[in-house]
């Protein structure tokens, strides 16, 4: 059963209303459930709470966004302010931390390795991180959606650590970017970087036909570099 009253989940985020059916105001969350990871793998109804949107979600008891609480929601600096540690909270969650509030820019956080075990062993977070970019893009943080996809294409492309994230990051967390240019950039570093055993689907061939020269030039730079090393290694006797 949706919340009765008129703005639900801008009254949420000002510490008016608890959540439901968890019973947990926005303080409880950011003081209590924070490293609290079995709490916040387990529970489902909270995170529609947390990342409202205009779409509805699996927990019946949340409300989905109204136009006129995104308006006051992205005037209200309380509102704001508790949803950036929302964002803090899952990130922690995920093993990623936010560097610069200014920019947006994140980076591994201290218990990476744990918490990147968990988002390949549990692929129903990958819905949870659309949401939240979503939510970002929606209630006045669009400029944070780049820079956290952008870290997931390297974890997941680059770094190769998280797998199992890979599938959503390119068919969901990139167009879920609603800043075009951004939006190209973070296509334009998916393409230079995907393993070319399997077809690029996510943009035309026509803008992948003018990103090749670039690609071809990387593996080249990449292969002089190698030689580079091997001759080194070479010349200090280190050689097979």
């Amino acid at each position: 059963m949706e919340a009765t009253t008129k703005h639900p989940n801008l009254d949420f985020y000002l510490g008016k209303l608890p959540s439901s059916p968890d019973n947990q105001y926005i303080s409880d969350f950011h003081n209590f459930w924070r490293g609290n990871y079995d709490s916040l793998e387990s529970v489902h109804s909270y995170i529609q709470w947390l990342f409202p949107l205009q779409e509805p979600g699996v927990n019946p008891d949340a409300s989905t966004l109204t136009k006129k609480e995104i308006e006051e929601f992205c005037q209200n600096d309380t509102a704001r302010k508790h949803l950036l540690e929302s964002y803090k909270l899952m990130l922690d969650f995920y093993g990623i931390e936010l560097c610069d509030e200014e920019t947006g820019e994140v980076q591994r956080a201290s218990n990476w390795e744990n918490r990147f075990a968990n988002l390949n062993r549990r692929t129903h977070n990958n819905l949870r991180i659309t949401r939240m970019l979503k939510c970002l893009g929606t209630l006045g943080f669009a400029h944070y959606q780049a820079p956290l996809v952008h870290f997931f294409l390297e974890e997941t492309l680059v770094n190769r650590k998280l797998p199992k994230v890979k599938e959503s990051v390119l068919n969901y967390f990139l167009f879920a970017v609603l800043d075009k240019k951004q939006r190209r950039r973070l296509l334009k570093f998916a393409f230079l970087n995907y393993d070319d055993s399997e077809e690029f689907v996510w943009c035309p061939k026509k803008i992948q036909m003018k990103w090749s020269s670039l690609k071809v030039s990387k593996q080249l730079k990449l292969e002089a570099s190698r030689e580079d090393l091997y001759d080194s290694l070479d010349e200090t006797g280190y050689s097979a």
